[in-house]
């Protein structure tokens, strides 16, 4: 699979270091408030085959892996204020991540002369019935434009339905799309989660000469995303005959409770081979208990988490799926303004805006760290 052709970055090194180390330290702010400005921004659309990449990145790729150089598209806005509102999983640095972009939306169109304000917020752990509350309060609000990062496909996505046939304008956005045939008006994120989970299961596969005992720690139940990715590694180690899938656990987007996990599926099964990990947070818990026992169990998981790429330099995590967070901000207000304005998908954006994903390996470490945390 292919990754995005690249394109040269605008922004400065430095402000590109100050945003990062911002957005995705591991103490995030669990309370972040977009009360800022904002247009429409031109979408990028990639087809799904060529979404993710299993090879090695080189330079060049990972300059591309996380996409800063964004411009608002042409079109112009009907209103000169916007207010949204925008609910996800759980607090956690990965949507700090994707905040960055939503910022810089923001930015671009009070250049304009237009003002976006949105509220930014989810709850410390993640759960349906809080985000089905919070819907019901954003729409009870009158916001513009809701958004929703789907916690759980069966829950939620009746709720988005009766939304929008009460009125709503409501997209999906982020890592986790409702239900297909949902009444939501577009999607702006990952579309390509199942074959993210392929795709780094085949590369722990290859890595294991196809035999042996592995793992998943799946993330949140429910969540669209993470089921996805599980799948997709299940499905990926069914097709070696030597191969096993010997625990299927969840976490919840807990690092603790990773950890605690591990250290259990190594009590249960010592002779462990693999570690598919599912979100960004259970690469990290996993990594933990593997350094503090001396396994050489093999951990390929998601994102950009600080520690998880120091593990990945040093040899602990295989290799990680890196979404580009930023992207999926900026192109979720650029949405959000034209669906405010009564369009719909077709010309202007489309039905789901999809973005990349890139693996990355051990010889990317240090780049990578250097482009989301000015490490050197």
């Amino acid at each position: 699979m292919q990754t995005r052709s690249i394109k040269p970055t605008i922004i400065s090194a430095a402000l590109l270091i100050a945003l990062l180390i911002t957005a995705c330290s591991s103490a995030p702010d669990p309370d972040i408030n977009g009360e800022a400005l904002s247009e429409s921004a031109s979408e990028t659309t990639t087809d799904d085959a060529a979404a993710s990449s299993a090879a090695p990145a080189n330079s060049d790729s990972l300059q591309s892996a996380v996409d800063f150089d964004h411009e608002l598209d042409s079109y112009q806005p009907q209103k000169d204020h916007y207010n949204f509102y925008f609910t996800y999983k759980i607090v956690h640095p990965w949507w700090d991540a994707v905040a960055l972009g939503m910022e810089e939306a923001q930015r671009q169109y009070l250049d304009k002369g237009i003002t976006i304000t949105y509220e930014y917020m989810a709850p410390d752990t993640a759960s349906a019935e809080d985000q089905a509350q919070r819907l019901q309060k954003a729409q009870e609000a009158g916001y513009d434009v809701i958004g929703v990062d789907v916690a759980d496909e069966e829950a939620i996505t009746p709720i988005l339905d009766r939304m929008v046939d009460d009125g709503c304008k409501v997209m999906t956005f982020s890592s986790s799309d409702a239900a297909p045939g949902s009444k939501r008006i577009a999607y702006v994120g990952n579309t390509h989660n199942y074959q993210d989970g392929a795709d780094l299961t085949e590369a722990l596969c290859k890595k294991l000469d196809y035999k042996g005992k592995v793992a998943i720690l799946v993330g949140s139940k429910g969540a669209p995303c993470h089921e996805d990715r599980a799948q997709g590694a299940a499905d990926t180690i069914a097709k070696y005959s030597d191969m096993k899938v010997v625990a299927t656990e969840y976490d919840m987007d807990s690092i603790d409770l990773a950890y605690d996990l591990t250290m259990q599926i190594l009590k249960d099964h010592p002779d462990l081979d693999g570690i598919v990990c599912c979100n960004m947070s259970n690469p990290v818990g996993a990594a933990r208990a593997i350094t503090e026992v001396g396994s050489k169990t093999v951990i390929v998981g998601m994102d950009h988490d600080e520690e998880a790429l120091r593990y990945l330099s040093k040899g602990v995590i295989y290799c990680l799926g890196v979404q580009d967070c930023y992207s999926i901000g900026f192109d979720t207000i650029q949405v959000a303004v034209k669906i405010a304005d009564g369009n719909t998908p077709g010309e202007l954006f489309p039905e789901q805006t999809n973005e990349i994903t890139t693996v990355i390996y051990k010889e990317d470490a240090a780049l990578m760290l250097e482009l989301l945390y000015g490490d050197m």
